[in-house]
């Protein structure tokens, strides 16, 4: 398995995968044009698991900027996506691995993250690999 940087021709694996999880079509032109335009923010990373040309996973990290202190840099992980199969295998973390490597190149403080309180196994997964779950608490509100 190798971790590297989502291309545009992963496009079609990353819908099938987004598709596994939350059961929605995605609009193939306009991910790749989104996909095209995010890819040259250097706010944006996306990072791939690919074995044998097969997309096993995805993550995309955000990098911001804050505006008190010493105005570092944290990071938000979001489209975070395991295929089904390949769950349980190492995939997950090392995406986050890679992500982190990255984070801290950037000298980012911190990573945050959101995910749904019954979500039990991605809970589990993510205090397995060092987020801590009673530091804070996440909200989120849906706009559409």
């Amino acid at each position: 398995m190798v971790i590297r940087d989502l291309v545009i021709e992963d496009i079609k694996s990353l819908s099938d995968l987004y598709y596994q999880f939350w059961g929605e079509e995605s609009d193939m032109q306009k991910m790749k044009n989104k996909f095209a335009k995010l890819q040259n923010n250097d706010a944006y990373i996306f990072l791939g698991a690919v074995e044998n040309e097969t997309l096993l996973g995805s993550i995309m990290g955000i990098v911001c900027d804050e505006l008190y202190g010493g105005c570092r840099q944290f990071l938000v992980v979001e489209n975070f996506i395991v295929d089904a199969p390949s769950r349980r295998k190492g995939v997950g973390k090392a995406l986050f691995a890679e992500l982190e490597k990255r984070a801290r190149a950037r000298e980012c403080t911190q990573i945050i993250l959101v995910t749904e309180t019954e979500r039990k196994d991605a809970r589990s997964f993510y205090e397995s690999i060092g987020f801590n779950p009673t530091s804070n608490k996440g909200f989120k509100k849906k706009l559409l």
